[in-house]
């Protein structure tokens, strides 16, 4: 009987105990794993989406127990107490504890802007070309500056991208290097780059060096050893990676249906020991061969053969058998587990096919996380749950599967496809963090065009930018203010911009008319100007060069611009014309003049023609309307270099605003119709306008589509054939019942 009841007594010990770490496990794991787009933010709302569910830590991992896992969120990520962790990487960084308001001064940033200074490099100095493009990436960014006493941010020449002491790019002696600067300050204020840390076989985080105060911009870093708001999560990327502009995404080649012939894929290494082993040595549980084709493969590392197990014969067999990039291009889920180390180059790899990744990478911060919302454009999986995943993506439905490929494009050309593209969200991040009073919110990020191409120093109101009009549900304001850029002297009264003045100000939605006076003669006097219904304002340019046409002048107070050259013909119903069909596309170029670029097989570069066909990628500025955020963003975004360019030629300001409006919304310009006589017309033989006519000229924009095109990186112009002709343009109704009947005259 005592025996019994010594029994029972146990019995319930040890159910109460089980229960008690049943409910600290979950507890623990609520208080680790913050909410999905936010950190800290409130809890989601009931019945909300999730794209991969929440399960309790209690639960087992599948991976063997006789290999703890040395890193925070590894293989063995079980076996292993956070605070037997934290105590492993207490002595990586002296200032763990870092955070902006501790560890940053503000006062140089709020002073001189938010300014970037990059070391010279020093001689005999060894430099990894990934690490050449990061430094030149912000050398050409608006950030840099060459005088160290206007910097808010400080970079290093010294290569720290590659921390692996068995690495080739390991670079010695870096510590007594670094503190040998003399504007180290402890690393207060500077920015370090890194890709790998750490060596076989523990693959630690540690860097090889104090750094002190400095922030880190850092592949593979654990959520452990993240300094929130303070360190930057960036991804990993190869050393082919390229620097600037980078490849589209695919997912222009297969969109509907979302499913494509395999529902998750993976290739890659299986790690027979060490950290990382023991995901992959289970993936085969899952591999059914059909749908879900999960390959691994022992061959790899010298001496793979002594640590060859039973199925490593049957595995590299099967791994043969299928090509990575055809599995990569016809997946709808990739599968990116951890490495060696807790990132892998098959995350970005899985963003540009349009293939949802899959992460099973636990304990990863992952990249640029302070500000991308993941869960729109990835399924975040549990290394202990992995028998769990092929029933879990199963159940999300097509619709939730075409909108995360969708993101996955989105993201990847936003902020990954090239080395620039990572640096620069970086940076801006950072920026975001020091003037909080304007920084970006979630929409801005997470949302086309992206926090790169959205300057919070023009607004940090959204109505005031063409991209956000059907989410706020606002329309751009009704009335357009006309920019004519004057160059010739007023000296008749017959002068086409003169003309053009009063056709312009008869346009029901003209607010204001602004010209822009850049001839070297004297401003007229005020009576020779016309008498309009409309204010006229006379600005008479400082430096008159070309890019003075697209200042961010303070006296443009509607949300349209009228871009036209002194010389242009145009009726005041072409205005309103143009002006309502940019009311319903404000994100882009409408206009009349247009023209297009080619591929020029025998010269290999680009080609730029003004032959009137149905064909064009380009609206010129001549007769033009555009949102008035092109002005600024013209102004502060583009390198001074193509502008300096620009001004230098007289030439090519056009092509230029074209080239940026592409590159920010990913769509073509709008041609709408005019009259038959325009071609004639426009351009026509008079003053300045007579440069059309000059082959010199021409050659001019043959080579600035050239140098434009490289500085983007690729080739932002996109052709079109659709022109916008007036409702009832063709038709048989008599012409007076037409409502833009002038357009139809000759």
């Amino acid at each position: 009987m005592q025996a019994k009841k010594r029994y029972l007594t146990l019995l319930s010990a040890g159910t109460c105990l089980a229960l008690l770490l049943y409910l600290g496990g979950v507890r623990l794991r609520a208080a680790r794993h913050p909410p999905p787009g936010s950190r800290h933010g409130p809890p989601p709302r009931p019945g909300a989406e999730r794209p991969w569910p929440r399960f309790p830590d209690a639960l087992r991992p599948f991976a063997p127990a006789e290999r703890p896992g040395p890193e925070g969120g590894g293989g063995g990520g079980g076996r292993v107490s956070p605070r037997q962790r934290r105590d492993a990487s207490a002595g990586l960084y002296r200032g763990r504890r870092c955070r902006m308001e501790s560890c940053f001064d503000f006062g140089q940033c709020r002073k001189n802007g938010f300014k970037v200074y990059v070391y010279p490099q020093q001689k005999g100095e060894k430099i990894a070309e990934s690490y050449q493009n990061v430094l030149a990436a912000i050398e050409g960014s608006r950030f840099y500056t060459s005088d160290p006493g206007q910097a808010c941010l400080f970079v290093l020449s010294l290569d720290t991208l590659d921390r692996d002491q068995l690495s080739p790019q390991y670079v010695h002696n870096l510590r007594s290097k670094v503190q040998s600067l003399h504007l180290w300050n402890n690393g207060r204020n500077h920015l370090i780059f890194n890709l790998y840390s750490g060596t076989w076989p523990d693959y630690t985080e540690d860097v090889g060096f104090d750094i002190g105060q400095a922030m880190l911009a850092k592949a593979s870093i654990s959520t452990e050893n993240f300094r929130p708001n303070f360190d930057v999560s960036i991804p990993l990327f190869s050393k082919d990676h390229p620097r600037t502009g980078g490849e589209k995404g695919f997912l222009r080649f297969n969109t509907i249906p979302p499913l494509r012939k395999y529902m998750l894929v993976f290739k890659g290494k299986r790690y027979l020991t060490g950290i990382g082993s023991d995901t992959r040595n289970a993936l085969y549980h899952v591999h059914n061969g059909e749908d879900v084709v999960l390959l691994t493969t022992c061959k790899h590392g010298k001496d793979w053969q002594k640590h060859k197990d039973s199925r490593c014969d049957r595995d590299n067999a099967e791994y043969e058998k299928y090509d990575y990039r055809e599995m990569l291009h016809n997946a709808t889920f990739c599968l990116v587990p951890r490495g060696r180390r807790l990132g892998s180059f098959r995350f970005l790899e899985a963003l540009q096919a349009a293939c949802v990744p899959v992460m099973l990478s636990n304990g990863w911060e992952l990249p640029f996380s302070e500000v991308i919302d993941w869960n729109q454009a990835a399924v975040i999986g549990d290394e202990r749950l992995l028998l769990q995943i092929p029933s879990t993506i199963r159940s999300i439905h097509q619709d939730k599967i075409l909108a995360l490929r969708q993101q996955t494009q989105f993201l990847w050309e936003a902020y990954f496809s090239s080395v620039e593209k990572i640096v620069l969200t970086t940076l801006e991040i950072i920026q975001d963090r020091i003037f909080k009073h304007i920084s970006r919110n979630s929409l801005i990020w997470n949302k086309h065009p992206g926090g790169l191409f959205v300057l919070p120093q023009y607004s940090s109101y959204l109505g005031d930018f063409p991209y956000y009009y059907a989410n706020l549900g606002l329309k751009p304001l009704s009335t357009f203010t006309a920019v004519i850029h004057a160059v010739t002297p007023l000296v008749s009264q017959s002068q086409p911009v003169l003309k053009l003045l009063v056709a312009v100000a008869k346009s029901q939605y003209c607010a204001q008319i602004i010209v822009l006076w850049n001839c070297d003669k004297p401003l007229p006097a005020k009576h020779r100007w016309p008498a309009t219904s409309v204010p006229v304002i006379v600005i008479e340019g400082e430096s008159k060069v070309m890019s003075s046409r697209f200042l961010p002048y303070d006296n443009i107070v509607t949300d349209a611009v009228l871009s036209l050259d002194e010389d242009t013909v145009l009726s005041t119903t072409e205005v309103d014309f143009a002006f309502t069909v940019w009311q319903s596309f404000p994100e882009r170029i409408v206009g009349y003049p247009a023209r297009s670029h080619f591929w020029d097989n025998t010269k290999e570069r680009w080609g730029y023609t003004s032959k009137w066909t149905n064909d064009y990628s380009m609206v010129l500025t001549g007769a033009a309307i555009y949102h008035k955020y092109y002005h600024y963003l013209y102004t502060h975004y583009l390198p001074a270099s193509l502008k300096n360019m620009v001004d230098q030629l007289a030439n090519c300001e056009d092509i230029l605003m074209n080239f940026l409006v592409s590159a920010v919304t990913k769509l073509p310009p709008i041609k709408v119709t005019q009259k038959k006589q325009y071609k004639e017309t426009m351009m026509g033989q008079t003053s300045r306008a007579s440069r059309w006519a000059d082959p010199d000229h021409f050659a001019q924009r043959q080579s600035c589509m050239n140098t434009f095109a490289s500085w983007f990186g690729y080739m932002p112009l996109i052709h079109s054939q659709m022109r916008l002709d007036p409702v009832l343009f063709k038709d048989q109704v008599s012409i007076l019942r037409k409502k833009y009947r002038d357009i139809e005259r000759l």
